[in-house]
């Protein structure tokens, strides 16, 4: 029998951090990025008898892994226990302990016993350990930091309509609302299932305006992914579309809604201000030329139809998001992980990026901090160019990156794409949002990946 521990202090009583493992969207919010999970079915919280499936895929193959919950204490414990999975056997258990006014231990204590006895132990025994430390140590981090940060704004339980709730960061905000406490309801184009979804189809304006009526927030993440492919006029048309027709129809039914939203957070983006070489940018920087600009202008000012109804409008440009559950980073993984990576061009364009925690941070900071309004910038304040990037990707993964990519070559493939995301150079500053109290997670892009990646505790691929 194989053991692992650990535990971590919490500034938050421990009522409270048990009810936030109770919550939906905690077991969601506890995958960690890089790890390709789905939750497939999850009854009955964690009381006795509460069942979870999940599958853990890895190239073309998955994994099931049944567990019970079993040995559940109100406020203060519960178990699971495997049925069926990857280990001969695993339970672990949960454990909320006070230590002291206003604080608690968080333990998570597991004992597994290996397939194949005597030699999984020696194959496999290791890498396991590792493993688990990598683990755990990711999610006690952002458990510790989810709930601290309660500390910093008003609780009271809140209703937010999520549009683009399916995509890359609107999946893990929802997951992380969920576990604040708010109700979330989440805007689809099917058939939705429960009372935490409802209809709407943008492409043709239809939203019925009494599913945002009453809401606290409504936010706004739809849009076409700008990254997906070469720039033809039909994808041009699809970028922008997808973006006008959803803001445009989420403003239509905040405007004859009976009783308005409080706030309205709308996605933008740094590519607002085009490529700008070395000049620092501002929230009040002027607009830049290029396709991407054209696209941020339209986009903010179908949004900017809220604001002069008299809803708070929160416009947030953000920066490339850093996660390797998808995007740009889940792109350069592989080939940094070969060792193929390298700087683009000359490596010397400013790179405005920022961790999904504090993609997820910003938006929530949007909706709860009144002053929030027009334009923020959503990028983290540690600057970073191309070549710098570069170098603490490839130190993360312990690789060289000793191959650079041509600017004529992106060109050859991606067209002006190449130019307006991947060459160019965007040096944006937070200035709003660190001025409205903000406060980041990882201002240092190193620092995240770390954490995005698992890299403080291993750097193979992890297993559950």
């Amino acid at each position: 029998m194989e053991k692992f521990t650990l535990t971590t202090r919490i500034e938050r009583p421990a009522a409270e951090v048990f009810a936030w493992h109770e919550r939906p969207g905690a077991l969601g919010r506890l995958c960690p990025p890089w790890e390709k999970v789905e939750v497939v079915s999850a009854t009955g919280g964690v009381r006795d008898g509460a069942r979870v499936v999940v599958r853990n895929r890895r190239g073309p193959f998955s994994l099931e892994w049944h567990v019970e919950h079993r040995g559940y204490v109100a406020g203060r414990e519960f178990r699971d226990v495997q049925l069926s999975g990857p280990f001969a056997s695993w339970e672990h258990l949960h454990r909320v302990t006070p230590d002291g006014a206003g604080a608690c231990l968080l333990t998570d204590d597991i004992s597994y016993c290996l397939p194949g006895g005597v030699v999984g132990r020696l194959l496999g025994g290791g890498h396991v350990r590792r493993e688990l430390a990598r683990l755990f140590a990711w999610r006690h981090a952002t458990t510790k930091a989810d709930l601290e940060l309660a500390a910093r704004y008003d609780t009271r339980r809140r209703r937010i309509v999520v549009a683009g709730a399916s995509g890359l960061l609107g999946s893990a905000l929802v997951q992380f609302l969920l576990t604040q406490g708010h109700e979330v309801v989440r805007l689809v184009r099917r058939d939705p299932v429960g009372t935490g979804e409802a209809l709407w189809n943008p492409a043709r304006g239809e939203l019925a305006p009494a599913i945002v009526s009453g809401a606290d927030a409504v936010v706004n993440l739809s849009g076409e992914n700008v990254g997906a492919g070469r720039w033809s006029a039909a994808r041009r048309e699809a970028i922008l579309r997808s973006r006008v027709d959803a803001t445009r129809t989420l403003v239509a039914a905040m405007k004859a809604a009976e009783r308005p939203p409080e706030v309205f957070v709308s996605a933008s983006a740094v590519g607002f201000y085009g490529e700008r070489g070395d000049e620092v940018l501002k929230e009040d920087a002027a607009i830049g030329s290029g396709f991407l600009p054209e696209v941020c202008l339209a986009w903010e000012t179908h949004a900017d139809v809220a604001a002069r109804a008299g809803i708070r409008t929160a416009l947030l440009r953000f920066g490339v998001v850093l996660t390797p559950a998808g995007g740009a980073l889940a792109k350069m993984l592989p080939v940094f992980r070969l060792a193929a990576g390298g700087r683009v061009g000359t490596g010397r364009q400013w790179m405005s990026w920022v961790g999904r925690e504090d993609a997820i941070g910003a938006v929530y900071h949007a909706i709860m901090t009144s002053s929030c309004r027009g334009p923020l910038n959503v990028c983290a304040p540690g600057e970073v160019t191309n070549s710098g990037f570069t170098r603490e990707l490839a130190a993360t993964l312990g690789r060289p990156a000793l191959f650079p990519v041509p600017a004529p070559a992106l060109r050859a493939v991606f067209g002006q794409m190449a130019d307006e995301t991947l060459l160019a150079s965007t040096r944006a500053k937070p200035a709003v949002l660190l001025g409205s109290g903000y406060v980041f997670r990882h201002s240092e892009v190193g620092i995240c990946l770390r954490h995005e990646l698992g890299a403080a505790q291993g750097s193979s691929s992890p297993g559950m």
